[in-house]
């Protein structure tokens, strides 16, 4: 089951992958730098509130799945109706706030164009009517993935990821301007919302209500209220630098940063994919069992490092040449230093998911906001530095500081809830840090074919030292076995998801 919906959760997030690889290029060429660098703000907007919901949109998953696995299933519905109410009134607020600040942000805060500020700010006040759309929809999501329906969440996330890059392409056949291309962002955001919430009554329904909102309620805040603190700060953490770089250098400046973060950050689909199918099995087993829940967190990092670090390895060593055939030379000369390391800090920032996850699981999400709470001051001093001194790169370089000491701060809190874990975080340590040196030892080379030649060797050689040191012994049995039967032809007969895994 666990693989099953893991591969579900890669696909789900990787499609749109694709979508952008094809429609990005086209949009700034249709849109140019300045309307791009707006639009780019713009999915910020929409990514950010989906993660400022007081903590209740995580909060609802994990007690739905705890009463699931406690036989408390009756109890699920008043907990979702509790929790639609509480995100709805919060949802509300929210487009309140953005609708009084949208004249500030779009005159003093982002140096946007005079000539386009007026279109800019109808697009803010359209966009402020998102929010409790991608709120509720955060949680109904997280409903069906603490029901194991990964099959149904994937079946909406594929087609929303491609229309959002799509669906502005589109319009821009007609139009230039940015009100009728959120627009278009906005009414799939709501067509999502009423997709999933009819996914979430149909199961839901077939259960007899049970439980007072007063106890769901008093749940709901006891978890959320320091998740809440992670998810405001968390994306500031994450995306304050492009209004920096709005703001010193130009908004055009912010699509040299833009770019290459949404190009690194698509990696994280496989974190993604990983971490949502970890979360409900550490809520599982962290409390009962700790050696299990170690098994389960060594697995999946171990197959994490391995799915992501030819990637990784490939984006550093290339990013260069791959930025010059793809956008031009001009694009690759002032975005290859941030692709680099922000790529680098991806990568670092994928595990420190899993070790997010497995904090939060253990009903300590103190920790987290804790940690992004002593990170921020330090890291908008180095940032407000950094940029200033060195635009772009700078941006990049103090992104990839602080996403290191964060995760250094998750996997400490990891380690002391869940200590047998401590042998595989060392050997995934290690073989992150052999894949940063051949990165950037094959990046110096000038010669396109030498590059690729050490590029083979040095993902043969960390490829095979990361099977023997990361992945278990009964995982390779069962990998090898899987793709016996695969050559085979005989799929259903998948010995590694095993029989659950073939149910689901």
């Amino acid at each position: 089951m666990m693989a099953r919906n893991t591969l579900l959760n890669i696909a789900g997030y990787g499609t749109p992958v694709l979508a952008a690889l094809i429609a990005v290029p086209l949009l700034i060429r249709g849109m140019g730098p300045d309307r791009f660098g707006v639009l780019t703000i713009i999915w910020l907007v929409i990514g950010y509130f989906s993660l400022f919901d007081l903590g209740l949109g995580n909060a609802t998953t994990k007690l739905v799945a705890e009463k699931l696995g406690a036989g408390r299933e009756r109890e699920v519905p008043a907990l979702l109706r509790t929790a639609f109410m509480a995100l709805l009134a919060w949802g509300l607020l929210g487009t309140g706030a953005v609708l009084l600040s949208a004249s500030w942000l779009v005159s003093s805060v982002l140096r946007i164009p005079l000539w386009l500020q007026a279109e800019s700010l109808r697009t803010f006040y359209l966009l402020a009517f998102a929010i409790p759309l991608v709120i509720l929809t955060a949680c109904f999501r997280g409903v069906l993935e603490a029901y194991h329906r990964f099959d149904l969440v994937n079946s909406v996330r594929i087609p929303l990821g491609l229309i959002t890059f799509l669906g502005p392409l589109l319009v821009l056949r007609f139009t230039t301007d940015l009100f009728y291309v959120t627009t278009a962002l906005v009414s799939i955001r709501a067509l999502t919302l009423i997709i999933h919430g009819l996914q979430v009554e149909r199961i839901v329904s077939r259960v007899p209500g049970d439980g007072t909102a007063a106890s769901d309620i008093r749940s709901l805040l006891a978890y959320g209220g320091w998740i809440s603190v992670s998810n405001i700060v968390g994306p500031v953490l994450a995306y304050v630098d492009r209004f920096l770089i709005g703001s010193f250098v130009s908004v055009a400046a912010v699509t040299y940063y833009a770019l290459p973060f949404e190009i690194a950050t698509k990696l994280l689909v496989l974190a993604g994919g990983f971490v949502g199918v970890l979360f409900p099995a550490f809520s599982a087993t962290v409390i009962q069992d700790r050696l299990r829940t170690a098994k389960i967190c060594s697995r999946g990092m171990a197959f994490l490092f391995l799915a992501m670090f030819p990637a990784v390895l490939i984006v550093i060593s290339l990013a260069h040449e791959g930025l010059s055939l793809w956008l031009g030379r001009e694009f690759a000369d002032n975005s290859c230093r941030a692709l680099q390391w922000l790529t680098a800090g991806v990568f670092i920032n994928s595990f420190a998911q899993i070790a997010s996850a497995l904090v939060q699981s253990a009903g300590r999400p103190d920790l987290t906001a804790k940690a992004h709470l002593a990170e921020l001051p330090l890291y908008l001093v180095c940032l407000w530095l950094l940029v200033k001194m060195y635009g772009v790169p700078g941006a990049a370089f103090a992104w990839f500081l602080r996403v290191m000491l964060d995760g250094a701060l998750l996997f400490l809190f990891a380690i002391r809830l869940v200590p047998p874990m401590t042998a595989q975080v060392r050997n995934v340590f290690f073989s992150v840090c052999a894949t940063f040196i051949a990165a950037l030892a094959i990046a110096q080379m000038h010669s396109l074919p030498l590059k690729i030649v050490f590029l083979a060797a040095a993902l043969s050689l960390i490829g095979i030292s990361a099977w023997k040191r990361l992945v278990q012994g009964e995982d390779k049995a069962g990998l090898r076995e899987a793709f016996r039967e695969l050559v085979q032809g005989r799929h259903e007969k998948n010995a590694f998801f095993g029989e659950q895994g073939r149910k689901g």
